[in-house]
């Protein structure tokens, strides 16, 4: 029987598509200045959800999927020194296996 003060506590947030997230909170979560998230914007890398790529930053939204590019862009940067072309690149590549993927596992299970 453990007593509640070993037991750890987990507390996290489900991100999916439904969830919106405006570019502070992208900054928050990736611990960058807003800068390097419209970089990332206009490197093609996210793509704010539906027409707010026209408004202002500040104006838009990116789904929790988002987060999860910018993330992977991010790390892709500092850990190994990949420019943002070179992450766009490997993130597209990374999309792409996982479609092949799942088309292999649904060809598969026929």
């Amino acid at each position: 029987m453990t007593s509640n003060a070993t037991q750890a506590q987990l507390i996290g947030f489900i991100l999916e598509e439904q969830t919106e997230l405006s570019l502070d909170d992208i900054c928050r979560a990736c611990a960058v200045p807003p800068h390097l998230i419209i970089e990332l914007v206009h490197e093609g890398v996210l793509a704010p959800a539906g027409d707010s790529l026209r408004a202002a930053p500040d104006q838009w939204h990116f789904s929790g999927v988002h987060l999860q590019r910018a993330r992977v862009a991010l790390r892709l940067q500092n850990d190994l020194g990949v420019n943002l072309a070179g992450a766009a690149l490997a993130l597209e590549l990374l999309d792409e296996l996982e479609q092949l993927r799942t088309r292999l596992r649904r060809l598969e299970g026929n």
